[in-house]
């Protein structure tokens, strides 16, 4: 009949019907051997062969769903970044949360980070927010970030995970305080959280705002749930970790079966360069954050989850993410060393995990260039790549898994009738041929001076406050400064309690003496009962330090 849909029919992969019973095989005989011209069988156990993908490095437990992303207050005065120009502008996207260290088999209510990853699929192309649900992060270089993750996985001889034996991950931790503002965070009640939908994610990293005038302005990221921020008590963790290790996705997957949209306010906290210059910390620094007090929030917009995935795999194992996509025209990265890594490692690993052409899958590819999930959402927010205010190509063409190779259109810059390639301007919708043709030398040097003058001494200052040339960035008592308030003056009576229980109980697991000793002074740089109070815990002698005795006693590095 017009207008209705076929049947769907059990077929082969070429797409003809396959009439026989889909369990069944070609024999040579009753009884007898089974046939290699059994084209049916042979296709169903060499993909069942390769069903399956790498499993993420670090994130690999999670699930998500589907949100719509509405402007609700311009941002034009910072940046010119197209999304953020004309309130009311809204358009759909994909979440992922997850935990940060273990497998996909763990419990998701596991005390952990977690992994906030947001992708919009904007009129202009695709925008990720690559986000975790603490404001801080245990390192603060780059290059630690595969050494760390090392001790939050299994122990190389013996296979064994945390849960039998953390001492790998205390001995990595007290060697390394600079992750003292994350740990006190984590083993607090926020490391547990109740539910995804009732969970803020913060850039954590800061990013650079640029307008239409060259201004720019440090930005962080702060995505904060409109019920608030509930957690879950270690018991109550440890228990469903054990009866439901699917808790957390499950009950977000109801929730939304039910008709639950669950809503999230956008905030950004902003710092001109002259405060960065002023600020006492540096706003590369990964293991603080911006006292809200002295950088208020500043409201730009809503994210409301809508409905469920149609199917897990395609749009949720296969998803990518990569800071990278957050630095759109009119965002940049700042000089963070690890967000700077993180820049190549992300779409480098899912090169590894899902091939050369990830980016061409539908779930990952640009609206502008043809993505299907953004026109099969719920949302009113539909637009099909021909209305987009442009169509999206570049010179990447072939690979294994090409799906989108983008026609005739020459790959480099040609001047052959063929070419129908234009550039856009960086702050305005104009496009032009400008590139196109030969670059004059004296071209290259008034674009360097024009672009050198207004950073230099600014780029200076703020870099100073690092040291770049050292292998390992130097620990301080400025960083136990926010640990030591945030466990004294943000949580509770109860608060500190439930941390001090929580490290007892994880740290009890060492299995080396004196790193549980180790664990009580690394707790003490940052309050002395604290400290104190956890050594009584392990049932150890308390043996208090300050930093640089820490440092004698754990040993003391030489850069």
């Amino acid at each position: 009949m017009v207008g209705q849909q076929p049947e769907h029919i059990y077929s082969t992969q070429n797409g003809f019907p396959h009439s026989a019973h889909p369990y069944g095989a070609q024999y040579a005989r009753p009884d007898g051997p089974l046939l290699l011209q059994d084209v049916h069988l042979i296709e169903s156990l060499a993909h069942f062969d390769r069903e399956r993908i790498p499993e993420r490095v670090v994130h690999a437990k999670g699930g998500g769903c589907r949100f719509e992303f509405e402007l609700t207050d311009s941002l034009s005065d910072i940046t010119f970044a197209a999304p953020y120009q004309k309130p009311g502008y809204k358009c759909p996207g994909t979440v992922r949360f997850s935990t940060v260290g273990g497998e996909s088999g763990s419990p998701d209510t596991a005390r952990d980070p977690r992994g906030t990853s947001w992708k919009m699929y904007t009129d202009w192309g695709v925008h990720d927010y690559v986000f975790n649900n603490t404001p801080v992060f245990f390192i603060r270089d780059g290059n630690q970030f595969p050494h760390f993750i090392h001790t939050q996985k299994r122990y190389p001889q013996s296979h064994l995970g945390q849960g039998d034996d953390s001492s790998m991950f205390w001995d990595y931790l007290t060697q390394n305080p600079e992750s003292i503002h994350q740990i006190v965070y984590m083993f607090g009640p926020r490391g547990t959280p109740a539910s995804w939908g009732e969970m803020s994610s913060y850039s954590g990293h800061t990013f650079k705002f640029y307008n239409k005038e060259g201004d720019m302005t440090y930005v962080q990221f702060h995505i904060l749930p409109e019920k608030g921020f509930q957690c879950l008590s270690g018991a109550e963790a440890a228990q469903l970790g054990g009866s439901s290790p699917d808790y957390h996705h499950g009950k977000l997957y109801r929730q939304l079966e039910r008709g639950e949209k669950p809503r999230y306010n956008c905030f950004v906290q902003t710092m001109t360069p002259k405060q960065a210059e002023e600020f006492r910390y540096s706003v590369n620094d990964l293991t603080k954050v911006w006292p809200k007090k002295q950088f208020p929030l500043r409201k730009y917009g809503t994210i409301t989850l809508t409905e469920n995935v149609e199917n897990y795999f395609e749009e949720i194992e296969q998803i990518a993410f990569s800071p990278s996509n957050t630095c759109i025209p009119g965002i940049g990265p700042s000089n963070d060393s690890v967000l700077q890594a993180r820049l190549f490692s992300y779409p480098d690993t899912q090169r590894h995990r899902l091939g050369a052409n990830y980016q061409q899958l539908p779930i990952n590819r640009p609206r502008n260039a043809g993505c299907p999930f953004a026109t099969m959402f719920s949302t009113s927010t539909k637009t099909p790549a021909n209305e987009c205010p442009h169509i999206a190509t570049n010179f990447q063409r072939d690979g294994p898994g090409c799906l989108y190779n983008k026609g005739k259109e020459p790959n480099y810059i040609s001047n052959l009738p063929s070419a129908t390639l234009k550039f856009k301007n960086l702050t305005d919708d104009k496009t032009t041929n400008k590139y196109k043709g030969v670059a004059l030398q004296g071209e290259e040097s008034a674009s360097v001076k024009k672009q050198e003058f207004e950073r230099e001494r600014h780029e200076r200052i703020v870099n100073g406050k690092i040291n770049e040339y050292f292998i390992k960035t130097g620990v301080s008592e400025l960083d136990v400064e926010q640990p030591r308030a945030l466990y004294e003056k943000v949580f509770s009576d109860a608060d500190r309690k439930e941390l001090i229980s929580n490290v007892v109980g994880h740290a009890s697991n060492i299995h080396v003496p004196e790193i549980k000793t180790r664990v009580s002074q690394y707790f003490g740089l940052v309050n002395k009962d604290l400290g104190k109070a956890i050594a009584e815990g392990l049932g150890i002698k308390w043996e208090p330090l300050d930093l640089q005795r820490y440092a004698d006693a754990v040993g003391h590095v030489r850069l």
